[in-house]
């Protein structure tokens, strides 16, 4: 008999994640999820060990030739999963902030039916839930939290408290639209793609998460990055309201698709 086929793809983006992607394997791992799940690194071209202390663990990892930026890796990972048809597909970060404990839960979340027993496309891991279990953060990402709060809602009429989150779990009808050509902004990829699925229709629920501080290497948001951030993705959801709501774009494509 051949290899039962797993329903869940765990996809890592990583760079130079050394001291941080084997701890992080091990603990996932350690939950028992790789009896249902396989992992995929996305390594953007890492300059240092993190390739092969992947493959030394025995998950899967995909090395650009060139570093190509965060959402580029996520897009690829996307694309995997649609020709592998996997059903889900979580997401995390390489450094350890997403404790290994939030897998299950959000699956569990992705396989529960909602209001009229659709279930969910995109399930986000939030760190500012009464449940949730997490670190302070500083005042510029405060402040740009809190300004992407206002304009979700005020665009698409639903309060997400953590807009920015890394950890999403996707069902193989939103990863397979983030996929294609033109639907995901792989230069940065946040707020701006939440309010074009929820522009198009898709159903985004948010479930409390455990997180961590990083403990190695710096953010791509440390300092004052979250500032400048603030303006591009502001930039982007104007474009992407202009896309969705004056031309249309893409709105009919998954109208069809809802299931």
């Amino acid at each position: 008999m051949g290899k039962q086929k797993k329903e869940l793809l765990i996809i890592i983006p990583a760079y130079n994640e050394e001291k941080t992607i084997g701890i992080f394997l091990d603990k996932l791992k350690m939950t028992g999820i790789l009896e249902r799940a396989d992992i995929l690194v996305m390594n953007d071209a890492s300059q240092d060990n993190t390739r092969g202390i992947v493959k030394d663990s025995g998950n899967s990892v995909v090395t650009g030739i060139y570093h190509l930026g965060y959402g580029c890796g996520l897009q690829m990972g996307y694309r995997y999963a649609q020709m592998g048809g996997y059903k889900y597909v979580i997401q995390m970060d390489a450094d350890g902030q997403h404790d290994a404990s939030n897998v299950e839960r959000i699956l569990k979340c992705l396989q529960t039916p909602g209001e009229g027993g659709k279930y969910p496309d995109i399930v986000l891991g939030s760190r500012f839930m009464d449940e949730s279990i997490s670190y302070e953060i500083g005042l510029s990402k405060k402040i740009a939290y809190a300004l992407f709060r206002k304009v979700i809602k005020m665009v698409t009429g639903r309060e997400i408290s953590d807009p920015t989150t890394g950890l999403q779990g996707l069902s193989s009808r939103a990863f397979s639209f983030y996929s294609g050509y033109g639907h995901f902004v792989e230069s940065y990829p946040d707020a701006n793609m939440l309010i074009q699925m929820l522009l198009l229709g898709f159903r985004v629920k948010e479930i409390p998460a455990v997180m961590h501080a990083r403990e190695e290497g710096s953010s791509m948001h440390s300092g004052l990055k979250p500032v400048g951030y603030m303006f591009l993705m502001m930039f982007s959801i104007i474009g992407i309201w202009i896309r969705i709501k004056v031309f249309h774009v893409d709105v009919e494509e998954t109208s069809e698709k809802d299931i």
